[in-house]
């Protein structure tokens, strides 16, 4: 009989007292001890299994659940007989920021503090006897949620010691979501202040903490070293491109196929491959996301269930503001081509409006793009580079980015499905009222600084072609920015089925010192599309001229004017 699969524990005690549907991952304690690091920052996507993870190592070493034998007995890291006898022999400090989701500093620096305060507040026995002098004690009830920075960047280390005082050992540290203030502060606009305050505390907590034994951090991206971890020289890093401890967060191909035959649903394998499969951690290929599994396994049918666990807010507004190249780049993922790039494991936020490759870390880093190959390639005489081709990890990622790029529109969405009935049409009028509605609500979301005077249109109408190319793709084979004839056009629809025109857009930002009107600025594109006979591709797979539509879109600030030729 299957067992019951119980959708959002991730507490390891939960799951193995009611014998919820667990695939094991024990023996993820006895690669990582064995490993002798002193402190390991593992990073995966959200929903990979992090959580409970980190609820088992707690479990395990936890001097807290002493004599829990039962919770690892039948488990894999239970038939390791050298490591039972370090089953609930450790004082843990375990916490996590995953609840750190404040849009200041103020309150999201006070959230960490009563993170910590929590954590004094329940070993307060040490407070008891002689463990700790009267400044110690002093020291402890100063410990609170509004405690100066001082206090707060000694905390750990402090509580570590008088741990240790207690029990005789040094202390297990484990943080779970290390990185969410980090990404909280960067949406916020407060990243400096968040950064000042994290670095001291992660430099006294795992630096220059004589009473740790050992520290484990997880979290979705590698916060640049600069930033929080500096000198912090003690810390391995396990990356997504990382193969150490790659079958131990996600489920792999093998464990979702049995879980599959468990359940009753072997005939389905094919329809999950296609929906979830695609994570690639190291060499490690064919990994699934735990939560689409469980979710699937519950519902017995497909859908983005992944994808719809989170806001995807930070995504979307890299993309949504991204430069021109950018979204290009993602009208070929969508379409299920690739791109090419290098990339950054150490994610420097604040990089991230400025540098093409941190946004494809970013990506890579958060499970939305996958690695199929890496190439290194000698740039310099001793100089090498490694490029990447990256592409949307599955199924249910591309249907994630396609509802992603609907929601930019959503605000004017009846503006802009009645221009894509008006552009199938060929109504010019309709298609220039519509098009002026639609710039009029949602260019602003599209410009990347809007302390600018001068507004970028370019960012707007790349992020528009995103739109026509996840409405029209039934209809259409949508390409951007690609040669024909003796140029590169902007956007071209090649039809799919024979009633259809082909269409041709060109876009051109009013310049003043060559233009009079928005008129001119059309004109001018229109005159381009003829001299660079951009109609070449359409041309030559079969389309007669007079089923090739042409439109020059003019743009000055938020006014758009569209004309055709002919």
């Amino acid at each position: 009989m299957a067992r019951t699969v119980a959708i959002g524990h991730q507490d390891y005690e939960t799951v193995r007292m009611n014998d919820y549907f667990y695939i094991d991952k024990t023996d993820f304690i006895r690669v990582w001890w064995n490993s002798g690091d002193m402190v390991t920052l593992i990073t995966r996507p959200r929903r990979f299994g992090k959580t409970l993870n980190m609820s088992m190592t707690e479990k395990f070493f936890s001097v807290r659940y002493a004599g829990r034998q039962d919770l690892f007995e039948g488990m894999k890291v239970w038939e390791q007989k050298d490591l039972r006898h370090l089953q609930g022999t450790y004082p843990v400090i375990a916490m996590t920021f995953a609840g750190i989701k404040d849009t200041n500093y103020i309150s999201a620096r006070e959230s960490i503090c009563r993170v910590i305060e929590n954590l004094y507040n329940k070993n307060d026995f040490l407070m008891k006897g002689n463990l700790l002098n009267e400044k110690e004690k002093a020291y402890y009830n100063q410990v609170k949620a509004d405690m100066d920075d001082s206090t707060a960047a000694a905390s750990l280390n402090n509580l570590s010691d008088y741990l240790e005082r207690y029990y005789g050992k040094k202390v297990v540290i484990l943080l779970d979501e290390y990185d969410t203030p980090m990404q909280e502060a960067y949406t916020g606009g407060y990243w400096k202040e968040m950064v000042s305050f994290t670095r001291n505390l992660f430099n006294n907590t795992f630096k220059t903490n004589p009473h740790l034994e050992r520290a484990l951090l997880t979290g979705i991206t590698r916060v640049s070293k600069e930033s929080v971890f500096s000198d912090l020289n003690n810390l391995v890093v396990i990356s997504t491109t990382s193969e150490k401890y790659a079958p131990f967060f996600g489920f792999t191909e093998e464990e979702v196929f049995h879980a599959l035959d468990e359940f009753g649903l072997s005939d389905k394998r094919e329809e999950v491959k296609l929906w979830y499969d695609g994570f690639t951690f190291g060499n490690k290929s064919d990994i699934y996301n735990p939560w689409s599994i469980l979710n699937y396994l519950k519902e017995r049918h497909a859908a983005p269930y992944w994808a719809n666990t989170s806001s995807n807010h930070m995504v979307s507004r890299l993309i949504q503001q991204s430069s021109a190249g950018i979204k290009d780049d993602f009208y070929m993922l969508l379409e299920g081509g690739c791109v090419e790039t290098e990339i950054e494991e150490q994610i420097v936020y604040d990089q991230l409006d400025k540098d093409d490759k941190a946004i494809w870390s970013l990506l890579v880093a958060s499970g939305y793009l996958t690695v199929r190959q890496v190439e290194t390639m000698q740039r310099g005489y001793e100089e090498w580079q490694q490029i990447y081709t990256l592409s949307l990890t599955n199924f249910e990622v591309k249907i994630m980015f396609r509802q992603m790029v609907n929601g930019w529109f959503a605000k004017a969405a009846s503006h802009y499905n009645a221009f894509i009935r008006a552009l199938l049409l060929g109504d010019l009028d309709a298609m220039n009222e519509y098009m002026n509605r639609i710039s009029m609500s949602v260019f602003s979301y599209f410009d990347t600084a809007g302390d600018r005077e001068q507004m970028e249109p370019e960012r707007f109408y790349h992020g528009f072609v995103l739109g026509l190319l996840v409405d029209l793709t039934d209809s259409y084979r949508l390409t951007s920015n690609r040669e024909s004839g003796f140029g590169r056009y902007d956007v071209m629809l090649l039809p799919k089925q024979k009633h259809l025109d082909g269409i041709i857009i060109e876009f051109k930002v009013y310049n003043p010192r060559r233009e009079k009107t928005l008129q001119d600025t059309a004109a001018n594109a229109l005159r381009q599309i003829e001299q660079k006979g951009y109609a070449r591709e359409l041309l030559e797979s079969g389309l007669p001229e007079n089923r090739i539509r042409e439109y020059g879109f003019a743009f000055r600030g938020k006014e758009v004017f569209i004309d055709q030729s002919g």
